[in-house]
């Protein structure tokens, strides 16, 4: 992406002169804030790799964390259709809020538990593609398919078993070690859970 060009298609005359900036954690996808930037600030940002807006109180440039050490660091930027806004995707170094709120909703910037099973997917799929790496994920996909789906089969009866009494920590170890082997036949399949959630989603309707 050239951002400098992507600049020079911003239609700062809407705002006199800015344009609203929506700031959004890359990871956590959760919105933080909302600033105003203008082409000097953007220039900035991408010089420095920190998010630069324009204070309209102070009349200036700011850099969010300047003085906080609570900074915005740059990943990407994308301009709307009517190239009057953009969204700019940052990793933020900490709270953003002025008033230590991690955003300036009051909401909380963490990553949802279930996202980890995404991260978990990208993993897996990692030691599939690198099969000379000494991991119990690579071992299993050496081992071949039909070993991958016996420790499927294997997981779900013990995870039947442990479910007949009322010990948590073992019902839920077992859960875990499911999910884990399942996640490592879908990649051995060549699908994605995302494809399964697809599926469950429309059966929904």
């Amino acid at each position: 992406m050239n951002y400098t060009e992507l600049i020079n298609q911003i239609d700062f005359s809407k705002g006199n002169g800015l344009a609203p900036a929506i700031i959004q954690d890359v990871q956590t996808q959760k919105v933080l804030m909302l600033g105003y930037v203008n082409k000097e600030s953007l220039e900035k940002t991408l010089a420095e790799k920190r998010v630069c807006f324009y204070s309209r109180s102070k009349k200036r440039l700011w850099t969010k964390g300047e003085s906080s050490g609570n900074y915005l660091n740059f990943i990407s930027m994308s301009l709307d259709c009517d190239q009057d806004s953009l969204l700019i995707k940052v990793n933020p170094t900490g709270p953003v809020c002025h008033t230590g709120d991690e955003t300036c909703w009051n909401e909380s910037n963490k990553k949802s538990e279930i996202d980890f099973l995404l991260q978990l997917q990208d993993v897996i799929e990692e030691r599939k593609n690198n099969l000379s790496e000494k991991s119990y994920t690579a071992s299993l996909f050496q081992k071949g398919m039909n070993k991958i789906a016996q420790k499927v089969g294997e997981e779900a009866v013990e995870l039947v078993i442990e479910a007949k009494d009322d010990n948590k920590d073992l019902f839920m170890g077992e859960a875990a070690d499911l999910m884990f082997h399942y996640l490592v036949l879908l990649s051995a399949k060549g699908y994605k859970l995302e494809e399964v959630v697809e599926l469950l989603t429309e059966r929904h309707k």
